[in-house]
C-alpha cells in the first residue's frame, strides 16, 4: 500500500513536545523541559472526593453525554471567575474545551485559509504553531522585549502585510520568554486590531499564577468590538490531566467554535467537567492558587540564583513575574539543540527546550526555555549546577 495524505499533513511533523513528555517520565534525567506543574501541589484528596461523588450521583449523569458547549453549571462558574478577574463575561459566552490547546486549533480552522497570515510573538508558544500549522498559514513574527510584543513592529506588519487574519499573543508570562505585555501595549494592540479589523487570540493559561508585580487587565476586558477570543485553562491551576479549558468569545465567533467542537469530539468529558465544577463549588480555588504562587515564586528564585552562581556570565535569563518559565540567551554561535543532544543529556543528565523551535520564521539556536515549576528545589539546584559545569567545560 502507498499511503496518500492531505496536503495539510506536510506540516504535521514530529516536534519537541512529544519528546519532552517522554523525557519528563525518565527519572534519571532532571528535566526543565515540559510545562509541568508541581505534582506535589495537586489537590489529590479533594479531587478523589469529588470524583467519587459525581460518579455515584443518581442517574449516572456525570457519565452520560453533555451539551457540546459544556455543563451549564461549569460555564456559569467560568463566567464568575472571569468577572472576578475584571473581564465582563456571561455563561452563554463560554465554550468548555478539551484544554485551551483545542481552542488554538479551532481558532485557526475557523479563521485561516492556506496562505493567510497569523501574527505571533517572536518567539512564540510551540504548541500554538503545531495547532496552527494544519491550517497552512504564513507567519509574521513580532519581536518581544521586556514589555512584550513590540507595537511599532506590529503596526508596521499590519500596515504592509495583506491577509492578516489573526494576532496570537500570550499577554501574561509569555511562553517561552516569561515576559508580560505592558498596559500601554495592551491598549495599543486593541487599537491596532480595531483599526485593521483583525481578530486577537488571547491565550492566557498562566494569568492566575502571578507571584510579583500588579495584575493587568486582560485583553478581553479592553475589547471594544468583540474581536478578542480569550482562552483559559484549569490545567496550570488545578491539574492538567483533567484537560478542561474554555473559550470566551462574542456570538459570531462562539457559534462557529461550537460547531467545530461538535465536529471534533462532540463534547469535553462529562465526568471531568462535573468533577471540576464540584471542586469549584466545594473548595477554595483562590486559596489553592495562592499556594501555587508562593511555591512557584520560590522555585523561580531558586533557579535564577543557581543560574547566577553556576552558569557562565555571558548567559542571560529573564526574570518573570509569574508563570512557569524563564528564557535563556546564550552567546551568538551557541547551538542549544546540539549542546543538549551531545553534552547536556548524555553527560549532565539534564534536559531543557532548545529555543530554535519557538521562532516561527527565523529560528535562532542560541536560546533555551527552562521550566522551574516541576522539579523540587534540590533537583533544580543540582540540575542547574550540573548544566553550568557542562557549559563551562564546553566553552
Amino acid at each position: 500500500m502507498t499511503p496518500h495524505f492531505a496536503a495539510r499533513m506536510a506540516r504535521v511533523t514530529p516536534n519537541a513536545i512529544g519528546e519532552l513528555l517522554a523525557l519528563g517520565a525518565d527519572p534519571s534525567i532532571i528535566s526543565f523541559g515540559g510545562g509541568y506543574p508541581d505534582p506535589t501541589l495537586f489537590p489529590v484528596a479533594a479531587l478523589e472526593a469529588v470524583f467519587s461523588e459525581v460518579i455515584r450521583a443518581p442517574g449516572g449523569l456525570a457519565m452520560q453525554y453533555a451539551p457540546s458547549d459544556g455543563l451549564p453549571r461549569l460555564r456559569e462558574q467560568v463566567a464568575d471567575l472571569m468577572q472576578r478577574d475584571g473581564t465582563p463575561c456571561r455563561a452563554e459566552e463560554v465554550l468548555i474545551l478539551q484544554g485551551s490547546q483545542q481552542g488554538l486549533d479551532f481558532a485557526a480552522r475557523m479563521l485561516v485559509d492556506p496562505g493567510d497570515v497569523i501574527v505571533t510573538e517572536d518567539p512564540t508558544f510551540l504548541g500554538a504553531r503545531i495547532a496552527f500549522d494544519t491550517a497552512r498559514p504564513r507567519y509574521a513574527a513580532i519581536p518581544v522585549d521586556a514589555d512584550g510584543m513590540r507595537m511599532d513592529r506590529l503596526e508596521e506588519v499590519l500596515t504592509t502585510t495583506p491577509k492578516v487574519r489573526m494576532i496570537y499573543t500570550i499577554p501574561e508570562f509569555q511562553n517561552p520568554t516569561g515576559v508580560t505585555l505592558s498596559l500601554a501595549r495592551r491598549q495599543r494592540l486593541i487599537d491596532l486590531a480595531n483599526r485593521h479589523d483583525v481578530v486577537v487570540l488571547e491565550d492566557s493559561p498562566y494569568r492566575q499564577i502571578r507571584f510579583a508585580g500588579n495584575p493587568l487587565p486582560s485583553l478581553k476586558s479592553l475589547d471594544t468590538q468583540g474581536r478578542v477570543i480569550h482562552l483559559g485553562s484549569f490545567s496550570k491551576v488545578l491539574v492538567p490531566g483533567l484537560r478542561v479549558g474554555w473559550a470566551l468569545a462574542a456570538a459570531p465567533y462562539l457559534d462557529k467554535l461550537k460547531l467545530l467542537k461538535t465536529a471534533a469530539d462532540t463534547q469535553t468529558s462529562t465526568l471531568n467537567m462535573a468533577a471540576t465544577s464540584l471542586f469549584l463549588d466545594r473548595h477554595d480555588l483562590d486559596a489553592h492558587i495562592a499556594d501555587l504562587r508562593h511555591a512557584y515564586g520560590r522555585k523561580k528564585e531558586v533557579m535564577l540564583d543557581a543560574i547566577r552562581r553556576h552558569f557562565p556570565q555571558d548567559v542571560t535569563v529573564t526574570d518573570p513575574e509569574g508563570g512557569l518559565f524563564t528564557w535563556a540567551t546564550f552567546p551568538e554561535g551557541f547551538d542549544a539543540t546540539v549542546f543538549m543532544r551531545d553534552v547536556a543529556l548524555p553527560r549532565a543528565r539534564v534536559a531543557y527546550v532548545p529555543g530554535g523551535s519557538f521562532f516561527p520564521v527565523d529560528p535562532r539556536p542560541n536560546h533555551a526555555r527552562f521550566n522551574y515549576s516541576a522539579q523540587p528545589e534540590d533537583r533544580i539546584v543540582a540540575g542547574i549546577a550540573a548544566l553550568g559545569d557542562a557549559l563551562k567545560r564546553h566553552a
